[in-house]
């Protein structure tokens, strides 16, 4: 196995996600724009909370997704680098009396993953605090949230871009390994976990992915709320987002069709070898009637099988 990967899988691993879009939002009306905004709970967040949530458009489609964090006089939104400016005009679009400030602090910033079921380890013996899944905590002017990349357990590390290297050497210094971004996108595959703009799209609705922790049901009125809520009352959506195992070695392209009896039932998002299982690890949406575990397909004329 490649070190990067095996230390996402089995150890500690650094990920360099210093790319990712880093905005903040300050003002008096911040926590009620972001809860009108998003689908998630903002209003109930204290300093110290981070949750996951869709920017959705009035069609209930989602437009971007992000990461929040509280802190006493700011949120920051983490988001993926391609969605940054979109993530911005989006907010931007709708402050009319609002008193809020947006600030893309990305070039300034950094960020670290330390991701595997060694992660804690290291963190600790650094000194850094090991926070909860979606809590953060400060170490110094630094801030560590439960946040990860690939599912793997670990948190994200928020610094000044000069500190970057000093972290990174710490880290290193207490076993954990650098990991590609092809190996962080492997692993990410593999446990099911899906990205904006490969397996989460402009025209996807929130049911489809089933990332239903990036919603809340009981928060009140947000941007397309009353899709969602409909899609809810409803009971199902067409399509939705599972995770497939392929026979083979070589990864179908995205848009691959897979098929059940002769006819086409979803498509392909994304897919690698993966060295754990030594096949096809791959995210497609299928027709809901075909998403059971355990299912059956065909992708490229190879065996397929719904895992999740």
């Amino acid at each position: 196995m490649p070190p990067g990967y095996d230390a996402l899988r089995h150890a500690a691993a650094i990920l360099d996600l210093s790319p990712r879009g880093r905005i903040l939002a300050r003002g008096r009306d911040r926590a009620r724009l972001l809860h009108n905004l998003t689908s998630n709970d903002v209003k109930k967040m204290t300093p110290g909370a981070s949750v996951y949530a869709f920017l959705l458009s009035p069609q209930g489609r989602i437009q971007a997704d992000l990461y929040l964090s509280c802190f006493t006089d700011h949120f920051l939104l983490d988001t993926e680098p391609e969605q940054r400016e979109k993530v911005l005009q989006h907010i931007k679009r709708y402050i009319i009396a609002d008193q809020v400030e947006l600030e893309d602090v990305t070039s300034a910033t950094a960020c670290i993953g330390l991701e595997g079921p060694g992660a804690g380890r290291v963190l600790a013996q650094v000194g850094v605090p090991v926070p909860g899944d979606y809590a953060h905590e400060a170490w110094g002017a630094i801030t560590v949230a439960g946040i990860t990349q690939t599912g793997q357990p670990g948190a994200r590390i928020y610094c000044a871009a000069a500190e970057f290297d000093g972290i990174v050497a710490k880290l290193r210094t207490a076993g954990a390994q650098p990991a590609s971004a092809d190996h962080a996108r492997t692993v990410r595959i593999e446990n099911g976990k899906p990205r904006y703009g490969e397996d989460i799209l402009e025209k996807s609705l929130p049911q489809e992915t089933q990332q239903m922790h990036a919603v809340s049901f009981t928060k009140g009125c947000y941007l397309g709320q009353e899709i969602v809520e409909r899609i809810r009352a409803q009971g199902h959506v067409n399509k939705k987002l599972v995770r497939l195992e392929i026979e083979g070695t070589e990864p179908p392209p995205s848009g691959t069709k897979a098929i059940s009896n002769a006819a086409e039932v979803g498509e392909i998002t994304s897919a690698v070898h993966s060295p754990q299982s030594g096949a096809i690890a791959a995210l497609a949406y299928l027709r809901t009637q075909f998403t059971a575990p355990g299912s059956n397909l065909l992708v490229a004329e190879r065996e397929a099988r719904v895992v999740g």
